[in-house]
């Protein structure tokens, strides 16, 4: 006889880790696909209130730092010659040899829902299967004729349409907390990589840091993280470059920032992975924890001076250690991929 599957932690209603991992993943894949439709849409904006960066040589400056904040700037070389607004909305939206465009992430979502279709409810599995059918047709030409903003507001619309029905309609059992363990640590990496976006943009010079452009790039990056209103309520109407890596970084009260995030991955990691006492007993336990505790002890201050970039840096390192050990102790069914004759995706 063959030997048993594997379950993720032993318990009476045990779940298969096949279930558990597609519930992590779909979780992930929609989280992704929304942020990477938030960070288009708001550099398109950008663009359009600063027309002239296609003029003075920023425009690849702008666009590049997009694409080094997603890790991607060897494969969109491979395939694109030039980082320009339709090249980089082709590339992150409907590209399946980007494992992160917002196709194949839709794609991949929906293949982990399909796998586990008798687990999730009516409602989540129509929700995306709609959004898939929204997409597969489409292309960049088709979108940028009709207008990328409404293209971008239809992805966002279903995303959140998505989380609600989840909300409402899946069980607080054990898939539960694969369903948000997903989401908020891909939201968590997600704030950091929006966050890092603006480090890589190059100013033409000194003179234009708390400028017009420096001010208007910052509040993009509010805007990216739909923190705008909820940061002004903090800060009112200014909007200075610390105060908005603080509000994103430290806020415990606002949902994306990476501290309510890791507040959450940390509490879900002691359910998934057992974890009861003071004492973590798993290598992912240990550095959800010791994160959490750089988040709760530094100040913005002391990030500045280490150097945000570097500081961010580690917590996306920080981050795929935590995924990679649950995934690889909890389950053991790789991630639906795109079809055989696209390339295959990557998980990280």
């Amino acid at each position: 006889m063959p030997a048993p599957l594997p379950v993720f932690r032993a318990q009476s209603n045990v779940m298969l880790s096949r279930v558990a991992h597609s519930l992590y993943w779909m979780s992930r894949y929609i989280e992704r696909a929304e942020n990477i439709t938030r960070l288009l849409e708001v550099n398109l904006q950008l663009l359009l209130d600063f027309q002239d960066v296609e003029d003075d040589g920023a425009l690849k400056d702008h666009w590049g730092s997009i694409i080094a904040s997603s890790g991607s700037e060897e494969l969109f070389d491979e395939h694109y010659d030039l980082a320009d607004s339709h090249n980089v909305t082709a590339f992150f939206a409907f590209d399946l040899r980007n494992p992160s465009s917002i196709l194949s992430c839709i794609y991949a979502a929906r293949e982990n829902a399909r796998m586990i279709r008798d687990q999730i409810s009516l409602e989540m599995w129509e929700t995306i299967n709609e959004l898939y059918l929204f997409l597969k047709p489409r292309n960049s030409a088709e979108v940028w004729a009709e207008g990328p903003h409404e293209f971008f507001e239809h992805i966002k619309r279903h995303s959140h349409i998505f989380q609600g029905l989840t909300d409402s309609t899946y069980p607080r059992s054990e898939g539960w907390e694969f369903l948000q363990f997903g989401k908020f640590i891909e939201r968590a990496e997600m704030t950091s990589r929006i966050l890092d976006v603006k480090y890589h943009i190059l100013l033409p010079s000194a003179t234009d840091v708390g400028g017009a452009v420096d001010t208007a790039q910052w509040r993009a990056v509010l805007r990216s993280a739909s923190a705008l209103e909820a940061y002004r309520r903090f800060y009112v109407r200014e909007i200075l470059s610390w105060k908005v890596a603080e509000f994103l970084i430290f806020s415990n009260s606002f949902p994306r920032s990476i501290h309510y995030c890791m507040v959450q991955v940390d509490e879900l990691l002691r359910r998934i992975l057992s974890e009861t006492g003071t004492r973590a007993r798993t290598e992912a336990a240990r550095t959800s924890r010791r994160l959490l505790g750089d988040l709760q002890s530094h100040s913005i201050a002391d990030v500045v001076k280490a150097g945000l970039h570097e500081f961010l840096v580690e917590i996306q390192k920080s981050l795929d250690r935590i995924g990679d050990e649950v995934v690889q102790t909890t389950m053991f069914y790789p991630a639906e991929l795109a079809p055989d004759d696209q390339q295959q995706q990557q998980q990280q």
